[in-house]
């Protein structure tokens, strides 16, 4: 990190910036945020409407206990028979309770189905970010679409359809029951319930709106700030540049806060807004009962139960400022879903690890992004079952793309990857890695055991099967030399090994996977020259035969044995050959081949 940028800077060079616009514009006949996520509950309609159902019947048995309170304590003031009273008594018992039941009912139908639906889009939105992982989402932005994004879809149904739908039904059945007592009242209740239920929502949606807009993106850069200042202590620390990093984080929190804070008090001041409304709506439906002639009784019956419909109804505020502020999220959350009709796969058959498969590339150009230089450029090569090829060159020159597109990570900008003659996106995303896979650059070790590391690459294995693996990749002495042997825990992204020890932990997993097509990029990186020989023999001897390899090194020890080695720079292929051939012709391989080995006969002089 050469420098920290400006505490004030938003653009892409920002130390946590958002890597996108905090608001994109849909696109024309695109469906918007909040129908593109509402697909999804199609499942769970049924669970939905009765959830809806339910808290209508909440609200309205509390609208029903209040009226019905009040008409039984106005008779009781006239002393009546005590007959007059008994129904009216078992009614206000029969809505209490009903009330809290209805209540439990409804939480628990609402929550069974929308954590039943967050679960399936939580494990969407997670494949999409793992399969557009090329595509420059930071980790703590991730994190952020992963959790608070997708509470997003919670609150929308929980929040806002529910209870709004609910609100809206009860308002119907209040001036409904209105204008059985009188027609007049019941317009004055109906006018206060829509300035209650549209106007006011109308309102909190537009005060709320530009500043719920910033709030989720914020979140994300935030996250991504302390993601940044967590894992890159030590770096930034070393170049004094901590208290810089600090302040960035600090401007977005307080900017965060502001953003917060606004939308509390616009939140306090229209539901200010709506108690008044409330009794402004009473009071006209009071005057408007009195000149009707309506009963002392019933106009105290009408007064309280208008005050009632009205806060119920302004639950509609509540949901327009909460679908406001959620907005953002939604939008977040729907551009990582694939909500049209799944492409059925194209998949022929069931791969399988044994094989044989037959790989090729034909002409295959890779560019990540517009306008710039190609990663790949027009690269042919053949990998027929059994075949073994190395691929070297200079950093950058587009090994570890090659092996994304062998893996279907990366799809080409053109040319064709074929296995078995066919298309290699042919093949469904999960039965691929059946057939292709190995160890990638910087592969992920997991926060478990040795054993449970290992059986990633293929469950089920047994224990000889596990020491095979790990004697192939020189780990056997160290797991055995430790007290719980396989139940050893590596700690988070390995942390409890070095670097050599991740590495062969990694390739361990691989090897006992052993798909047909076995893709090794750089497996002895962080090994000193001779224990990278060992462990590279060994696991090129422990590879079955019949299954091909494709290994991705800027080592050039231990080639010689293979029967292709492919050198690239700059994304173009610029010599082939045997390790023989390349090294008697004059050109970059035979360079550094005297290079490394120079520097190694140097460093094993050195080395006690």
């Amino acid at each position: 990190m050469s420098a920290v940028p400006d505490p004030l800077a938003t653009g892409p060079g920002a130390l946590g910036a958002a890597p996108e616009p905090a608001t994109t514009p849909p696109s024309a006949g695109r469906p918007t945020a909040e129908r593109a996520v509402l697909r999804l509950a199609r499942p769970y309609l049924g669970r939905l409407v009765g959830a809806g159902l339910l808290a209508t019947a909440t609200e309205f048995a509390g609208l029903a206990l209040m009226a019905t309170a009040t008409w039984l304590l106005m008779s009781a003031a006239g002393r009546p028979p005590l007959d007059r009273l008994t129904v009216a008594i078992v009614a206000v018992r029969a809505l209490a309770i009903s009330r809290g039941v209805f209540r439990y009912t409804e939480r628990l139908a609402g929550h069974d189905a929308v954590l039943r639906m967050i679960t399936d889009v939580r494990a969407r939105v997670f494949a999409t970010l793992t399969a557009r992982r090329t595509t420059g989402h930071r980790s703590g932005d991730v994190l952020s679409r992963l959790v608070s994004d997708v509470e997003a879809v919670q609150d929308l149904l929980l929040r806002v359809l529910v209870p709004g739908s609910a609100a809206a039904l009860v308002g119907v059945l209040a001036v409904t029951g209105a204008a059985l007592i009188s027609l007049p009242a019941a317009g004055a209740l109906a006018v206060g319930l829509v300035i209650a239920g549209v106007a006011l929502p109308v309102l909190a949606t537009a005060v709320t709106r530009r500043s719920a807009a910033q709030v989720a993106p914020l979140r994300g850069e935030l996250a991504a700030d302390a993601i940044d200042l967590t894992h890159g202590a030590a770096d930034l620390a070393a170049f004094g540049a901590t208290d810089n990093a600090l302040r960035v984080a600090e401007h977005r929190a307080r900017r965060l806060a502001r953003l917060e804070r606004r939308l509390a008090a616009t939140g306090f001041a229209v539901d200010a807004a709506g108690v008044l409304v409330a009794g402004l709506t009473a009071g006209a439906v009071v005057l408007a009962a009195l000149a009707a002639d309506v009963p002392g009784v019933l106009v105290g019956v009408l007064a309280v139960g208008s005050l009632a419909a009205v806060e119920v109804t302004l639950a509609l505020v509540a949901a327009a400022r909460q679908w406001t502020q959620l907005r953002p999220g939604l939008a977040r959350v729907a551009a990582l879903l694939d909500v049209g009709t799944p492409t059925p796969s194209a998949a022929i058959g069931n791969l399988t690890p044994d094989g044989p498969y037959d790989l090729r590339f034909a002409r295959v150009t890779v560019r990540y992004r517009a306008g710039a230089a190609p990663a790949l450029d027009e690269v042919s090569l053949d990998l027929p079952a059994g075949r073994r090829i190395a691929v070297v060159g200079p950093s950058g020159a587009g090994k570890s793309t090659l092996a994304a597109v062998l893996t279907g990570t990366v799809q080409p900008e053109s040319g064709q990857v074929t296995l078995n003659d066919r298309d290699l996106s042919a093949y469904a995303e999960e039965e691929l890695p059946r057939a292709v896979g190995g160890l990638l650059a910087e592969a992920y070790v997991f926060h478990a055991t040795v054993r449970e590391n290992l059986l990633l690459g293929r469950a089920g294995a047994d224990e000889a099967a596990l020491t095979a693996a790990t004697a192939a990749a020189g780990l056997l002495d160290w797991v055995r030399a430790q007290p719980a042997g396989w139940d050893t825990v590596v700690g988070e992204e390995g942390g409890q090994l070095s670097g050599g020890q991740r590495q062969r932990l990694a390739l361990a997993r691989a090897l006992l996977a052993a798909p047909a097509v076995l893709v090794l990029d750089e497996p002895t990186e962080g090994l000193d020259p001779a224990a990278a020989d060992a462990v590279l023999a060994t696991a090129l001897a422990a590879t079955p035969a019949g299954h091909s390899v494709l290994l991705i090194s800027h080592r050039l020890s231990g080639l010689a044995g293979l029967d292709e080695i492919v050198v690239l720079d700059g994304g173009r292929v610029i010599q082939r050959g045997r390790h023989a051939e390349l090294v008697a012709t004059p050109g970059w391989y035979r360079d550094q081949w005297l290079l490394q080995a120079a520097a190694e006969r140097g460093y094993l002089a050195l080395t006690p």
